[in-house]
């Protein structure tokens, strides 16, 4: 039975250059609308308790304070959150009126787009917030006790410096965030910074410089005292994300909204992307127009690897064997025995997991477990 349900909200107020999710400018948007549909969705399902919700988009906090409260209400109507509800919020738009809004409906948990605290990189990558909304949006948070939020940074940016991320490890320092996740910029294609890479107007760093960013940033976390638990997450002890762990463990979930995945009885499913269609949908079959991709035992085993060596601790060998009536020495030995020798595996009390130098091939290590047909 699923544990968590992600909400995905498609509105920004501003476009990012990098950004490749399912999303669209918020003006003149029929969002209203969209939310009518989005309830209507989420009321399908049953109800229940559900350890984690995550609300993502897009930029959720792009909702006027009415709507987010609309929202928010019938979600409560139908669901109770047993441990952890996660609002991804962008600086400038999270109000003293809107964190009101959140915390009396039951947010307990901030994922807060900050990327850099460098202004001048923020333009560059379109950001709508500037370094000072980063820290009122902190301080309205931490005087109304919702102090549990994460940092999401980026790392491996254009211009950016080994400077730039010491600058960051410094504000992190200072701000004792529960948690952070630092992803590497990835040039996603239709992206603006996809075309200006095309074109030669744009440059990032090679491979090695990304990597000794990469390790500057995981040697600077531990030091602060926030160990790395997943490729590109720390966080403090006992404040890992509970959600996104559902997802690295490979665990059954609901995805609800435009665009937005699930993974429910060995079938993942991918809504109906476009604004208009997803409420076209609802409003005149009463469900939603999606994909659906049913997933054999060879492609669960896939993904069990690939999805749990992201984790430090590794993939529970025990685990797999119960899930899968197959051990994983019988299905992975040869590729274990081979990724072992060259470094990138270890074992240990019952766990196959990536070491520091398999996590900086990462990617690499993963296409080793995808199984010949």
């Amino acid at each position: 039975m699923a544990e968590s349900l992600y909400i995905h909200i498609p509105f920004c107020n501003r476009i990012c250059t990098y950004c490749d999710f399912n999303k669209v400018l918020i003006h003149n948007q029929p969002v209203d609308a969209y939310l009518d549909a989005l309830i209507r969705e989420l009321r399908a399902i049953k109800a229940q308790n559900f350890r984690t919700i995550f609300v993502g988009g897009g930029t959720p906090t792009a909702l006027s304070e009415a709507q987010l409260a609309r929202l928010l209400a019938a979600v409560n109507e139908r669901f109770h959150v047993t441990e952890e509800f996660t609002f991804e919020a962008n600086p400038d738009e999270l109000t003293p009126g809107k964190l009101d809004v959140l915390k009396n409906h039951g947010v307990n948990r901030i994922s807060l787009g900050v990327q850099t605290f460098n202004e001048d990189l923020l333009k560059v990558l379109g950001r709508s917030h500037g370094y000072d909304d980063i820290f009122n949006a902190i301080n309205h948070m931490e005087k109304i006790g919702l102090d549990n939020y994460s940092l999401d940074l980026m790392y491996n940016l254009p211009g950016e410096t080994m400077q730039d991320l010491d600058d960051s490890l410094s504000h992190i320092q200072t701000l004792s965030p529960k948690h952070i996740s630092w992803y590497s910029l990835i040039i996603e294609p239709h992206t603006v910074f996809y075309n200006q890479i095309r074109k030669g107007r744009m440059k990032v760093d090679d491979d090695d410089i990304e990597g000794q960013k990469y390790q500057h940033v995981i040697n600077g976390l531990r030091a602060l005292g926030y160990p790395q638990y997943e490729i590109s997450n720390f966080s403090q002890p006992a404040y890992e994300s509970e959600h996104n762990k559902t997802y690295w463990k490979n665990e059954p979930y609901y995805g609800a909204g435009a665009g937005s995945h699930g993974y429910i009885d060995s079938t993942r499913y991918y809504n109906i992307k476009p604004v208009n269609h997803y409420i076209q949908s609802m409003d005149e079959t009463g469900s939603v127009v999606k994909e659906t991709l049913p997933l054999d035992i060879k492609a669960q085993m896939e993904e069990e690897m690939f999805l749990g060596l992201r984790m430090n601790r590794g993939v529970d060998a025990n685990r797999f064997e119960s899930k899968f009536g197959r051990s994983m020495d019988d299905v992975y030995d040869t590729v274990i025995r081979q990724e072992t020798d060259r470094g990138h595996i270890t074992s240990s009390e019952g766990y196959v997991a990536l070491t520091d130098a398999g996590r900086m091939v990462g990617n690499t290590v993963f296409m080793e477990f995808l199984l010949e047909e």
